[in-house]
């Protein structure tokens, strides 16, 4: 890794463009430091790569996915929090709707996305299949989604002139992601698959392919690649919590890669990040399981009721905003009914009132 050249600038017509080198190589693994932290990675994904086995675990990935929806989009400016994102459209403020959609596009997008996986390899096409649902009738729809751009870009600035980065010329990126892609899939390459998808996180963000969406896809593919490898059987480590809550040394390392060829700092930090959300992520499977016996505990007390108060918390494993149209449907009983159920969920602390109507309720936690 200590001899790793990131790239070069070239000129334009009136602007510097970087030009990275193609990562498709043999890479040297030679510092202790992160092959530590390579090993320390592998151990807790492992760990939390377990409960997929042997925990009901669709009942919680959507949760999962939602969290990471509204992160992401949070690193790009999107103000939508989780409660939001599982409710209805027409719950939604006006104000606030073109984010909500956006968060709802990147759960679209990660849920289709690992589908997708199924029949097509970690590709160009998957990406942008992945980017087009991720644009759809939002604010960057008019940003040629599902295609690779034809302009320059840049980040950070209000134009060329005084841009932080200006990513490659668009005619190179066909060629830059065609060696992305053979990357990915060279099994002849022996560099460890944690470290190989740090690389291509690192090299997608520098590309920058897209007119709009480069972060979210980016963070996005992370997943996607682990699950594509059988790292993980399931989409259940996602990034961004960890790059927003340390947004400056995300930038600063990617950056530092490109101005320093720096990449054992930035697969430190990215390494660093996949322990630390891993265990976290151990840490809430825990809570969910004990959470379970709990509630399954308290469903007992609603004797011949029982059955229906179980059917009523595993849904809210799926989707913690409820009322009592949906309870309705779950259960195919009445309304007085149902709101008998709901009153007495709120009695026991199983449901909150979030909007002070006794149409929408909350999972109490």
């Amino acid at each position: 890794m200590d001899t790793f050249k990131s790239g070069h600038n070239i000129k334009q017509e009136t602007y510097k463009s970087f030009q990275p080198n193609f990562i498709d190589r043999a890479w040297i693994l030679n510092d202790m430091q992160l092959i530590n932290a390579l090993s320390k990675a592998d151990r807790f994904l492992g760990r939390l790569d377990m409960y997929s086995e042997y925990v009901d675990i669709e009942l919680y990935i959507q949760m999962h996915i939602t969290k990471e929806a509204t992160q992401s989009s949070k690193i790009e400016g999107t103000r939508t929090s989780i409660e939001e994102a599982f409710l209805e459209k027409n719950a939604i403020e006006d104000e606030k709707r073109s984010d909500w959609e956006e968060v709802q596009n990147y759960i679209t997008a990660m849920n289709e996305a690992v589908l997708q996986l199924h029949t097509l390899p970690f590709s160009s096409r998957l990406i942008k299949q992945t980017h087009k649902i991720l644009l759809s009738g939002v604010r960057g729809k008019y940003k040629t989604p599902g295609s690779y751009r034809s302009s320059q870009n840049w980040i950070g600035g209000a134009s060329l002139k005084d841009a932080v980065f200006i990513p490659p010329h668009h005619n190179s990126i066909a060629e830059l992601m065609s060696d992305l892609e053979k990357f990915a899939n060279d099994e002849q390459n022996d560099l460890p698959d944690l470290l190989k998808i740090g690389i291509i996180h690192y090299q997608f963000e520098t590309i920058h392919p897209f007119l709009d969406g480069n972060g979210r896809v980016g963070r996005l593919l992370i997943t996607l690649y682990l699950v594509n490898k059988g790292i993980l059987k399931k989409p259940i480590l996602y990034l961004s919590d960890f790059f927003e809550k340390n947004r400056s040394l995300y930038y600063d390392n990617l950056m530092r890669v490109r101005t320093h060829h720096d990449l054992n700092q930035w697969l430190k930090f990215f390494l660093a990040g996949v322990i630390e959300i891993s265990k976290k992520g151990v840490e809430t499977f825990d809570g969910i399981l004990n959470l379970k016996k709990e509630l399954e505990l308290k469903a007992q007390q609603f004797g011949s009721r029982s059955n229906d108060a179980l059917k009523v918390i595993d849904s809210l494993y799926r989707n913690p905003v409820t009322d009592a149209a949906k309870i309705s449907i779950i259960l195919g009983k009445s309304k007085a009914t149902v709101y008998k159920l709901i009153n007495d969920f709120e009695k026991m602390g199983i449901l909150k009132n979030a909007s002070g109507s006794e149409r929408n309720c909350s999972n109490h936690s």
